[in-house]
């Protein structure tokens, strides 16, 4: 009986890649033009007599049992053939590519040898340019005892692997039975927030749950899904995080439940901008030293890695750096066996997510994660949507090489005109929805990627970056195009003669987002601010089964003083009047309980407003203030200035970089300001959001303004009070926090005075 099962393109992929890393731009085909390649051979192939398309073979080797599909077998010629599909010259294809397809016919030749008997075998690689259509077709003369001395040798290797997995999963899963809360008890709220994650994934549900902040969500949600992980079957666990500090958090979770000593594999991925120890260089063996051989050393430094179990950025680094290969592709490599993965959210939600494409491929129970869920709708939508310049293009034209004037002439041809129709309908306006997809221009994009490929292509030594993003650009663009529907906008904003914006702008992230959810065995999402369940559910595609659960707050109301100024208008015509209150308000609670505040305006603009009036009124008050596109070591000393013991107001943007994901626990911070109502600019985009929104679900108001602004209320708020021992008070200053339907998305806990 079979102990382990493995595909060919799997056993290959891990025991035949050699060479160098190489991600230089190569024009590879889409699956769609791969299957359509795929039976363009296969139908040449109808007139030969005897010939098998798609035949299904297997075998066994000690308890491993191997299994895959050739692309067709020639029982005349006794030939077994593999399709790749391919664009451009095959002398630019990697060496790793080719000695991976040379690995894949030959374990077929193998397999076909042991089952019908034959003494030897012709191997046959066929590459098929899908633009002319034309084979090139390379063979090798094998015999039964090649093949079969081949077939032993990449089994035993991948045998090895598969038994050190097996071995492995069993101590993981031992030791997670005996897993133990780490503290002596669980802080208020977090034993209920742990019961219900643990029922999510026993169930196999999806769980919004809403959770203050301070009760120690991070080790609440994973204590008890790796808990369960043996008990469900889980393969992976998927940690995923909106900003770099929920990784860290996760981590520390992690490290305090004994994971860097006990058999837990955890891997902390990282951007590659982020990873890359050559910045510059393109990931290739004649440009990066750490791209060359890449291959040849994986198999050590992935089996120190395994090892060593605890991934975090710098082990990884470590590991890394030793074995001479890059440490981006080997976390990248190394997910494949991680039991824990913390990364960003775009690992699992993008559409060409590593995690869930490995999911998908092997078949993975998976439970996710998502911390700061609140953020998921907008980070989805930024996913699933794509813009183009046509000054940007414009550039281009000026700059291009000849071959690519006239597919560039006709985009440019094409959109002037869509400028020009789209003016006259409406001249007096620069923001217009377009009611259909601009068919003829779409068109001209999809036939200017594919000239700028083959120019690529014809000439690879030539580097040319602006060229490459185009293309980039124009591919996601007409993907997207492919998939246009009512969960999107296409809208054109003309900025002046020459000067217009075409994108396609997705406003409803459910319909991408569904399928996601669906693959995971379970998922949890949660953060302080999940009101209303609707919103999310909507917005997001949940399964019909999800619940929602709200965590009673361990916080009392006179931990909090919640005071309102409903008598200030915050609206923009209003401002003006507006800036002697706040700054009279702020000032007099400063001198009420002096120590450190955080007072947050809705724009920029705004906030140097009110702040100049400040210092001019009371410069005898320590303040500074957050600055347009503020850098980390910026962002750092803002954040310095909220030292223990210290006194003074930080005016910043509601919903920038200051307003969520900070910490500043006992008198680091003891009170803030909140000087609007949070919501996004009334303009011509969020209008037409709302008209979206209001035909789907009946919500377009709320949807579009209310709730996301005051989930960036709330978030600012609860930078206040971060443990229970913290003491602090909001000021809340606007006529419309009077409004029930407002006051109905403030947290219950709050007093209102």
């Amino acid at each position: 009986m079979s102990r382990y099962r493995v595909a060919v393109r799997t056993l290959c992929d891990f025991t035949a890649r050699e060479g160098d890393l190489d991600h230089r731009f190569t024009p590879s085909p889409s699956a769609q033009a791969g299957i359509e390649g795929h039976a363009l051979v296969a139908k040449r192939r109808e007139n030969i007599a005897g010939y098998e398309a798609e035949l299904p073979l297997s075998g066994e080797y000690q308890g491993l049992h191997v299994s895959g599909r050739a692309d067709g077998f020639d029982v005349a010629a006794n030939c077994v053939e593999e399709v790749k599909t391919h664009r451009g010259s095959l002398t630019r294809m990697a060496d790793n590519q080719r000695s991976l397809h040379w690995a894949q016919v030959k374990m077929y030749g193998a397999l076909l040898c042991a089952e019908r008997d034959l003494p030897h075998i012709t191997l046959a690689l066929v590459y098929l340019n899908i633009d002319s259509g034309q084979e090139t077709r390379l063979t090798l003369e094998a015999s039964n005892e090649e093949l079969t001395a081949f077939f032993v040798d990449q089994c035993q290797r991948f045998l090895a692997w598969a038994e050190q997995e097996a071995a492995h999963r069993e101590r993981r899963d031992g030791w997670l039975t005996t897993l133990t809360f780490p503290h002596a008890d669980f802080r208020p709220g977090q034993r209920a927030l742990a019961e219900d994650v643990f029922k999510a994934a026993s169930t196999g549900r999806c769980l919004l749950a809403q959770a203050p902040t301070g009760i120690g969500k991070t080790l609440g949600t994973l204590f008890p899904m790796l808990s369960a992980m043996p008990r469900q079957r889980l393969d992976r666990i998927a940690f995923l995080t909106m900003k770099t500090p929920g990784r860290r958090l996760a981590l520390d979770a992690l490290a305090c439940l004994d994971a860097p000593t006990q058999p837990l594999r955890v891997l902390e991925l990282v951007a590659r901008e982020k990873a890359c120890e050559y910045p510059g260089t393109a990931c290739q063996g004649d440009t990066c030293p750490l791209a060359r051989g890449f291959y040849d050393r994986l198999s050590a430094a992935r089996q120190v890695a395994v090892e060593k179990s605890w991934l975090d950025r710098e082990a990884l680094r470590e590991v890394a750096l030793a074995h001479h290969v890059c440490p981006y592709y080997l976390g990248q490599e190394l997910a494949r066996w991680a039991d824990v993965v913390v990364g960003d959210v775009n690992h699992w939600f993008d559409s060409h997510a590593l995690l869930h494409g490995l999911a998908q491929a092997n078949d993975w129970r998976v439970g996710l994660l998502v911390d700061e869920a609140h953020n998921l709708v907008e980070r989805a939508r930024g996913m699933y949507s794509a813009a183009l310049t046509q000054q940007r293009l414009s550039y281009l034209r000026r700059q291009s090489p000849p071959a690519l004037a006239k597919p560039l002439a006709r985009v440019g041809r094409q959109w002037q005109a869509l400028n020009k129709e789209t003016a006259e309908h409406a001249p007096e306006r620069r923001y217009h929805v377009l009611e259909a997809l601009p068919t003829k221009l779409v068109g001209a994009l999809h036939a200017l990627a594919g000239a700028i490929t083959d120019y690529l292509v014809e000439h690879p030594d030539e580097v040319n970056q602006a060229l490459q993003e185009l293309l980039f650009e124009a591919l996601a663009f007409c993907r997207l195009a492919e998939s246009f529907g009512d969960h999107s906008l296409c809208d054109l904003e003309i900025q002046g003669k020459g000067r217009s914006v075409l994108g396609l702008r997705n406003v409803i992230p459910a319909d991408f987002l569904a399928p996601r959810f669906e693959r995971a065995h379970c998922a949890v999402l949660f953060s302080a601010t999940l009101t209303p369940f609707h919103y999310y559910r909507n917005l997001l595609g949940l399964p019909e089964q999800s619940v929602w659960r709200e965590v009673d707050s361990p916080f009392v109301a006179c931990q909090l003083e919640v005071q309102l100024r409903t008598d200030i208008s915050t609206r923009y015509h209003h401002r003006v009047a507006s800036v002697t209150p706040i700054v009279a308000t702020l000032a007099a609670q400063y001198r009420r309980t002096p120590g450190h505040y955080l007072a947050f305006l809705s724009s920029f603009a705004y906030l140097e407003q009110v702040m100049r009036a400040f210092e001019l009124a009371h410069p005898e008050i320590p303040a500074w203030a957050q600055t347009r596109s503020m850098q980390e070591p910026e962002r750092d000393a803002f954040l310095a200035r909220f030292a223990p013991g210290g006194k003074g107001i930080g005016f910043a943007v509601l919903g920038g970089a200051f307003a969520e994901g900070i910490d500043l626990p006992g008198d680091r911070l003891i009170g803030a300001f909140v000087a609007t109502l949070g919501l996004p600019p009334f303009n011509d985009f969020n209008e037409a959001l709302k008209a979206r929104l209001q035909a789907r679900f009946g919500q377009g108001d709320d949807y579009t303004y209310h709730i996301p602004g005051m989930i960036k209320v709330v978030q600012a708020a609860g930078r206040v009070i971060r443990s229970p021992e913290d003491e602090g008070v909001v000021v809340l200053m606007d006529d419309r926090f009077a409004q029930n339907k407002v006051r109905a998305l403030l947290p219950r806990w709050w007093q209102l005075s």
